[in-house]
């Protein structure tokens, strides 16, 4: 059987319309194919009128063939994420990030300067999904775009907190790790394991079955669309979130020199004229807009979106887990559930350093109650009240209610993964 001039034309443009969209990864819709005409089934009859009758009545095409789990956790810093974070490094068959995009940044921000325009933003997200979206595919070498200095034949010790990632501190990836070293420290492992090499790592990413990255680098989950609609990926949006007040108060111990003003404040009791607020007010707004999209269940984030509290996570760090992973449709292996309870009940001295997991989550949750002025807390309950309201934080009206009340300042709500 001969397939007519027309179909083969049609077969032909078909293949080229399909090609031009693979290599593009950014797009405001989901890309949907019609199925391709298969010459084998060509007759002498056929004509474009059929064809497009065949694209009305078939089922929308993926190319997601793929048995890979995407996850993204969208946070923002000190919320938790590191701690979240680690929940995936320990399985087995995850391969985790931590916070690759800082290249990004780095790299960029020097050139867009500090402004917050609409076009900075753009250029930056943009860079960010297109980096996401080549480290999902275990695409390691495009990192090297933004690593400064350029790795040289695919090897760098300059990839940010590479420490933090169990799949690069142990073999293949690092070859020297003996049995001994399967549980390293971050430091110990850029000692022993030397040199990143960037191929190593994309064959270690291609052999885990899921691929986990962590950012606090996006700063709403509509920023992502473009991503959570490529049928290329199986992408799942963690948000974790945290009450406002307690974001505060860890950033000001841990970046002292950028929060001196609000320090200030808190020791004189006297608040300085230039405090900057926009440190606050960007975290609330930004929280704002993501939680709204993600809780008005837009058909996109249809069976792609979570949201996770920081502070219910503390509490009941096993049962969330667990609900995390359901979520996600991937068994929760006896590695994190070890880490877990070998992570969260520390005492203060357990934590090495700023983004140190070992402490006990259900205390850290709450302590800022206990460093915060109350003319803080009353000034931050103000500027965040709607968001606040929105994911269910309770309001202290005196100082004496906010130093008597426990972590009960939380009001129960189960936020359940769109599916």
């Amino acid at each position: 059987m001969q397939c007519s001039w027309k179909a083969v034309l049609l077969l032909a443009l078909a293949s080229i319309a399909i090609q031009y969209t693979a290599i593009r990864t950014f797009t405001a819709k989901s890309f949907h194919s019609c199925p391709i005409p298969n010459p084998v089934n060509c007759s002498l009859t056929q004509d474009t009128d059929a064809a497009d009758r065949l694209c009305d009545e078939s089922p929308t095409f993926t190319y997601n063939l793929s048995r890979k789990t995407h996850i993204l956790i969208l946070a923002t810093t000190r919320s938790g994420s590191s701690f979240v974070g680690q929940l995936f490094n320990q399985h087995f068959d995850v391969f985790y990030l931590f916070e690759p995009l800082y290249h990004v940044q780095y790299t960029l921000i020097p050139k867009l300067t500090q402004s917050k325009s609409t076009t900075d933003r753009r250029v930056m997200l943009g860079a960010s999904r297109d980096l996401l979206r080549s480290l999902y595919d275990c695409d390691l070498y495009f990192l090297e775009n933004y690593i400064k200095p350029q790795p040289v034949n695919h090897t760098t010790d300059r990839l940010f907190r590479r420490g933090a990632s169990k799949a690069l501190c142990s073999p293949p990836v690092c070859e020297s790790l003996g049995a001994v070293d399967l549980h390293l420290e971050e430091g110990d492992c850029v000692k022993k394991c030397g040199t990143l090499n960037l191929t190593l790592a994309t064959e270690s990413c291609r052999e885990h079955g899921h691929v986990a990255i962590k950012t606090v680098r996006v700063p709403e989950v509509s920023d992502l669309r473009a991503l959570v609609e490529d049928p290329r990926l199986n992408l799942k949006v963690i948000q974790l979130v945290r009450d406002p007040r307690g974001i505060l108060a860890s950033r000001s111990e841990t970046f002292r020199d950028t929060y001196r003003l609000w320090r200030i404040w808190d020791g004189t009791g006297r608040k300085p004229y230039n405090l900057d607020v926009t440190q606050l007010t960007t975290v609330c707004e930004d929280f704002w807009n993501s939680v709204s999209t993600g809780l008005n269940r837009p058909p996109w984030l249809k069976g792609k979106y979570m949201l996770v509290r920081y502070e219910d996570l503390a509490r009941n760090p096993m049962k969330k887990t667990e609900e995390i992973y359901d979520f996600l449709g991937i068994p929760m292996d006896s590695n994190v559930e070890r880490w877990i309870q070998n992570n969260t009940r520390g005492d203060r001295s357990s934590s090495k350093h700023k983004y140190g997991t070992v402490r006990n989550s259900a205390a850290t949750a709450e302590k800022w109650r206990f460093r915060l002025s109350y003319e803080i807390v009353a000034f931050t309950q103000h500027a965040c009240q709607q968001v606040l309201a929105q994911l269910g934080y309770k309001t202290a009206g005196s100082e004496e209610e906010l130093k008597n009340l426990s972590i009960s300042l939380v009001e129960e709500r189960d936020f359940l993964p769109f599916s």
